[in-house]
């Protein structure tokens, strides 16, 4: 699809680029915020699997920016926004980036570290692994980078706070919850406009950072297993099976963004300009160091190699 034909056919690319987002995610953190006014109180924030950093602008918009061109603003009351992934990413304003695993444990002391020894007031994340098209499989491996999420969650987040996170929705999406809510007594999850309807991606928006009684971040696993057994046993059934019949979960889900908006399924005539041309925009900001780029060296390399073998020898 050439980039004309994807910003008629995705209206939240085409706005993305022309409103200076990185990516058409950072329109989801945004509609999200309107419905559950996210950002109320927040003063440090981290950012998990940030990469390429659209949602780390959203913060940095909302949250620094305004503060930093107040004028009572000081130097050391300026919300701290800490953006956590494997990859590098471009500098963004107000944003402290930590190239870092979020299933370590060491990640999140590093964060706390930038906080001087506070707590973040919100943890988000956008994170998802590379799709298969299998949507149970996608499912699971999502729902345990939610959980790996819980592990910096456990560690840096405050009581009260909030964690916002991508999920795939499917047969399992009643366990991911009730693991949620062992730490989040309002738990929501939520489909903002800008997110296609043929997508099995929503968000959970959990609020009211509250860890049970005496809970240990180290025994997280342990904890989040035994949700999966209505016993309590040994023999545990991490499975979504025995929420049925008596035990049925509902789940509270809501659309998010004004539902008079852009329809991100639907296709959008292309702005003209005076000549009557359509001029695309460049993405705003190229990835850094894409996991893709060594293979496209060992491909550039090989067909040099190619070419240089079809050269006529000097001495023919």
């Amino acid at each position: 699809m050439g980039k004309t034909s994807r910003d008629k056919r995705d209206i939240y690319y085409r706005k993305a680029k022309e409103e200076g987002w990185r990516a058409r995610s950072a329109f989801k953190l945004l509609q999200i915020d309107e419905e559950f006014n996210i950002f109320e109180g927040v003063k440090r924030v981290v950012d998990l699997c940030a990469a390429p950093g659209s949602w780390s602008q959203v913060l940095s918009r909302k949250l620094y920016l305004p503060a930093k061109l107040s004028p009572d603003s000081r130097d050391d009351d300026l919300p701290l926004i800490v953006a956590i992934d494997l990859q590098p990413m471009a500098p963004i304003e107000g944003v402290i980036q930590v190239q870092g695993d979020i299933t370590n444990a060491r990640t999140a002391e590093l964060v706390i570290r930038h906080f001087d020894g506070c707590k973040a007031d919100m943890v988000v994340c956008d994170g998802a692994p590379d799709v298969t098209g299998l949507h149970d499989m996608d499912e699971f491996v999502q729902s345990q980078l939610i959980l790996a999420g819980l592990t910096i969650v456990t560690h840096v987040l405050k009581e009260g706070g909030k964690f916002i996170a991508k999920i795939f929705r499917g047969k399992d999406t009643s366990l991911l919850y009730c693991q949620l809510k062992l730490f989040f007594p309002v738990v929501t999850f939520a489909k903002p406009k800008s997110s296609r309807n043929s997508s099995i991606e929503a968000f959970a928006v959990c609020e009211n950072f509250s860890p049970p009684e005496g809970f240990n971040p180290k025994d997280l696993y342990r904890l989040l297993e035994r949700v999966g057994s209505p016993s309590g046993a040994d023999d545990l059934d991490c499975s979504s099976g025995w929420l049925e019949g008596a035990n049925k979960v509902y789940i509270p889900f809501l659309a998010c963004g004004d539902l008079r908006g852009y329809d991100s399924d639907r296709s959008y005539p292309l702005p003209k300009d005076a000549d009557g041309t359509y001029q695309s925009l460049d993405p705003v900001q190229p990835p850094i160091a894409p996991p893709y780029k060594r293979a496209l060296e060992m491909k550039k390399a090989s067909s040099h190699g190619i070419k240089d073998l079809e050269k006529p020898s000097s001495d023919s």
